[in-house]
């Protein structure tokens, strides 16, 4: 019996040991660029994870998918650090003095904290179908089609409220808004839908102005996104070694950077314009892998 070493070339990626630079520094571009554009930052992952060659249920992948997204988070939280410092002042202050509760910041504190619970609750309960049948590129193209629609159609319930005067501002968020926008987060989870993409369309259906409803977007997904990537790492700790330190690193760096220019883009971005670029940008992607898929270029899965 001759025993005999595998073709290097045909060794399956998931079967090495050490992610590349290249595959960190890809990902860590795709993370940054699109975690907080409404286009869906895990259907892209999961899309470019595929195109890397890579397993996109492999736990060393799934665990440097949270990883890098805790960089994106400490993007937002330096970006907003004026902002939030100013919302926990007045929040704490509020729970003492009745008086500090006419400030409208009150409200919104309260309205992120309220808003921020039910995707914890609704990740945990669909964490299994979440990475399980919904990382099909079918659901992600599907997704990326069916919830642009509901952008359009935000986009036109905003024409027809600015034309009417009755668009709201920051100032007159409420916990109702908060709360809501927050169960509509809950969706986000299932790639294709995008977080931003969800609450930045129920800020638009609540009579929200463009930036106040994408700096509320950004506001309820610090807790949250936080909470998801430090419990996925955690649950994929066992793997991180083998991720190797150099590649993590390169990663959470370019992930850092890309995401707060992408936070500073997108707020100048909705200041004088709709969301309906990325909504052609999501339908054209979104019928190009039905075309791949159907015609059988690539594995959804």
């Amino acid at each position: 019996m001759v025993l005999t070493c595998p073709d290097p070339a045909v060794v399956p990626r998931e079967l090495t040991n050490v992610l590349s630079y290249f595959d960190a520094l890809i990902l860590g571009i795709v993370e940054g660029l699109t975690e907080f554009l409404p286009v869906s930052s895990t259907g892209h992952l999961n899309l470019t994870e595929k195109l890397l060659g890579l397993t996109v249920d492999d736990p060393r992948v799934t665990a440097y998918t949270a990883i890098i997204q805790l960089p994106a988070i400490l993007a937002t939280l330096i970006y907003f650090f004026p902002k939030i410092r100013n919302l926990v002042v007045v929040w704490a202050r509020g729970l003492k003095d009745a008086g500090a509760r006419t400030d409208p910041q009150y409200s919104l504190a309260w309205a992120v904290i309220l808003g921020s619970m039910p995707v914890a609750f609704a990740g945990l309960l669909a964490k299994q179908i979440i990475t399980g049948p919904f990382r099909s590129l079918w659901v992600f193209a599907g997704a990326l089609l069916a919830w642009s629609v509901v952008i359009a159609l935000a986009e036109r319930h905003h024409a027809s409220v600015v034309a009417k005067g009755q668009e709201r501002a920051e100032g007159d968020v409420t916990i109702k808004d908060g709360i809501i926008i927050g169960l509509v987060q809950c969706l986000s989870p299932m790639p294709g839908i995008s977080r931003s993409g969800a609450t930045i369309s129920a800020g638009l259906f609540r009579n929200l102005n463009r930036v106040t409803a994408t700096e509320l977007s950004f506001f309820l997904a610090i807790p949250a996104l936080t909470a998801a990537g430090l419990y996925q790492a955690w649950d994929e700790r066992a793997v991180l070694p083998s991720l190797g330190l150099g590649p993590m690193l390169l990663g959470c760096v370019v992930s850092f950077i890309v995401a707060y220019a992408s936070i500073a883009w997108l707020l100048r971005f909705v200041r004088s314009n709709s969301l309906m670029a990325f909504v052609w940008y999501r339908v054209a992607l979104g019928l190009v892998l039905l075309v791949v898929l159907g015609a059988g270029w690539m594995s959804p899965v």
